[in-house]
């Protein structure tokens, strides 16, 4: 198929080598220049003649962004798979935009981390009409392990931001627990091997245990972004009337960990705000 794909970051590039590799056109592009196969310094050049278009950046801004430099070039037929982490109040919104040219949106958001995207690993929450997220699967299931309708327009953006509240909090749950083992002097390595055999252990803590071990922050899923998905949970639990205590917590750890520098760092960094 001719795609376009808007976002080389750490996700998007693995997903748009893959896409090349599975013999597909892809016509790429990235707000700042990159050195990476048929890439396109002009955004409207990528998106003109594609059946769909990829985006997959930063936060709603982002999106914003994109669309406000395409939607010239949007025909109807167009299929946008709409991939960043934004809330529901976004995903209709940018819906609305994309479908007022005549093309079609699906929210795609996803879980999984670098080595997922390279790995074909990547699991995806869909968010539309069945006959949209049909003709995105011959793209997506083999660049996946699982993809999972999730329901309307909106309910795969909030989902994911649920998905990835579970994360924040898990993370912030390990690094005060291996912060309080390592101030009392037990090694790393009795740690984890007492978390490897406790119903605590989780795909999160297997994955993030080498970089905590190492002290290596280097970024797999940044801070920066995971701020970005606290806040806008946060918004989002306003306009649902719940309360969110325990992320509103973690909000303001996020926070030091931004004022510190970190935020191109893995979130799992924030360790060292109560690590000796």
């Amino acid at each position: 198929m001719k795609i376009a794909f808007l976002g080389l970051g750490i996700i998007g590039s693995a997903w748009a080598r893959n896409l090349i590799d599975d013999g597909h056109e892809v016509r790429c592009w990235n707000r700042s220049a990159k050195d990476f196969p048929n890439f396109c310094t002009s955004i409207q050049a990528a998106v003109t003649g594609a059946e769909v278009v990829f985006i997959v950046v930063a936060d709603p801004a982002a999106v914003q962004s994109v669309l406000d430099q395409i939607s010239h070039v949007l025909t109807p037929g167009m299929l946008v798979i709409q991939s960043s982490t934004i809330s529901a109040h976004w995903s209709l919104r940018f819906a609305a935009q994309v479908q007022a040219t005549g093309a079609a949106y699906l929210e795609a958001p996803f879980t999984g981390s670098k080595l997922a995207a390279s790995q074909r690993q990547t699991v995806y929450y869909l968010g539309g009409d069945d006959d949209l997220i049909a003709r995105a699967r011959p793209l997506l299931e083999p660049i996946a392990s699982f993809i999972l309708h999730i329901g309307p327009l909106g309910s795969a953006s909030t989902l994911k931001l649920a998905m990835n509240m579970n994360v924040a909090g898990v993370a912030q749950s390990l690094c005060e627990s291996l912060a309080f083992c390592r101030a009392a002097g037990i090694p790393d390595e009795v740690y984890f091997a007492a978390l490897a055999r406790n119903g605590s252990r989780s795909g999160l803590s297997d994955l993030k245990e080498p970089k905590l071990r190492e002290h290596d922050y280097s970024a797999q899923f940044s801070l920066k972004h995971m701020d970005k998905d606290l806040r806008l949970a946060l918004e989002t639990a306003a306009e649902l009337n719940i309360s969110l205590e325990q992320i509103g917590h973690l909000k303001a750890i996020y926070q030091r960990g931004m004022t510190a520098g970190w935020s191109e760092q893995d979130f799992i960094g924030l360790i060292r705000l109560v690590d000796k």
